[in-house]
């Protein structure tokens, strides 16, 4: 894991915003203006810190993202929105930056507004804490239910020098089930580059990371008042590149942030690759392969290490895509146990049932000899999301 991320400093503080004392208030802060492109949630409730990050995010640049973890502050009205701006404002202050390029984000409980003298009070400390190894500490504050940490990067080898790094830090266990595009728990995952790019072409490789990865997972279905993802590009490597060049890069960041979360899904053991091929088009495969990902009556057979095949096919014949149930066929790993819409036999269930006590697998469901094919991650769904839920706000 590298240590640094050229351009960029980090930082975190307990604000008691959350009961066990634990951090909850995370600072990045960019060494110069650095060019961002940001994508948030399409639920049609949206947290203020959404708003504001949003609004704040088409000026093309960014100096800071100022996070909370304990108080989604959604649903909060326009005291919200005020909380939002002068907690912004307070740690722009702290750092002599305009209050416009501080971006907001906040994850927790719906409903209660953002405890502004918390964080107002942490600015300056936050402001003189900030170091380049500062983002494990970064990562550690903005989790909620989260059991680990999740951090990703990936080098992207070039012929003009050194590689250009990108960083991913993320957040996300619960609420899982991303929508985000431009225009309690959550998914926050923040992207750090010290590419030289223009902001358009930044947009575009966020917008194809987001897509392939973050867009196709879930937990548990509901997508968040808060989901936001963001990245930043500071130039500190002087080596330009293209959408086309950094987009392989952030895909592969965003998908290890991905599994982290699918993989720490609450009350969760399991994390399935359901792959759906032989559409009509990849539209038709997602699909079908959100509509099994998202089955209940699929997830709990996860749970129960059960390769009940007829819960995964009745659920790709509720999706709306049409296909030949009798060509269908579903494999576990490399084990089928479906061939031409029936049964294999005993014998190889038993095997997959095997394969099912793993911690990840894949499930591939072929439905004809169509080009489109789509894969979408999924966990399974347990006793222990009840416990988590049920007592979320106790």
């Amino acid at each position: 894991m590298t240590s640094t991320i050229a351009g960029f400093r980090f930082a975190a503080v307990s604000a008691g915003i959350r009961k066990d004392g634990r951090v909850d208030v995370a600072l990045a802060v960019a060494d110069r203006p650095a060019v961002v492109a940001g994508l948030f949630t399409r639920n049609l409730v949206r947290a203020a810190p959404v708003l504001v990050a949003e609004e704040r995010v088409r000026s093309g640049l960014a100096r800071a993202i100022l996070v909370n973890a304990g108080c989604a502050n959604a649903c909060t009205g326009e005291p919200g929105l005020v909380a939002t701006r002068e907690t912004t404002e307070s740690v722009a202050r702290a750092l002599g930056i305009p209050t416009e390029e501080v971006l907001p984000a906040s994850t927790g409980v719906i409903g209660a507004l953002l405890p502004t003298a918390k964080i107002t009070s942490k600015a300056k400390e936050l402001a003189r804490s900030i170091t380049p190894e500062g983002y494990a500490d970064f990562a550690q504050a903005i989790c909620t239910t989260d059991r680990w940490v999740k951090i990703a990067e990936a080098k992207i080898e070039t012929s003009k020098g050194d590689p250009v790094s990108v960083l991913g830090i993320a957040k996300g266990a619960g609420m899982i089930h991303p929508d985000v595009g431009p225009p309690q728990a959550t998914m926050l995952v923040f992207l750090f580059t010290d590419a030289v790019i223009k902001q358009e072409e930044l947009q575009n490789a966020l917008g194809q990371a987001a897509d392939k990865t973050f867009n196709a997972c879930s937990v548990d279905g509901d997508t968040s008042t808060n989901d936001t993802v963001l990245a930043l590009a500071s130039g500190a490597s002087n080596i330009r590149l293209t959408a086309s060049e950094i987009a392989p890069a952030l895909i592969t960041v965003c998908d290890k942030l991905a599994r982290s979360m699918i993989a720490d899904g609450e009350g969760a053991n399991h994390v399935a690759e359901i792959r759906a091929t032989g559409l009509a088009n990849d539209a038709d495969a997602k699909r079908v392969a959100q509509t099994m990902a998202t089955s209940l009556l699929v997830k709990t057979a996860l749970h129960g290490k059960d390769a009940n095949w007829g819960r995964l096919l009745a659920a790709a014949g509720r999706s709306g895509v049409a296909f030949d149930p009798k060509v269908a066929s579903i494999k576990i790993d490399d084990v089928e146990i479906v061939k031409n819409g029936l049964a294999v036999g005993a014998d190889v269930e038993k095997a997959a049932a095997e394969i099912l006590k793993g911690p990840s697998y894949t499930i591939e469901i072929g439905l004809g000899t169509g080009p489109g094919s789509f894969s979408y991650l999924t966990s399974d769904l347990g006793h222990g999301y009840v416990d988590v839920n049920a007592d979320y706000r106790s």
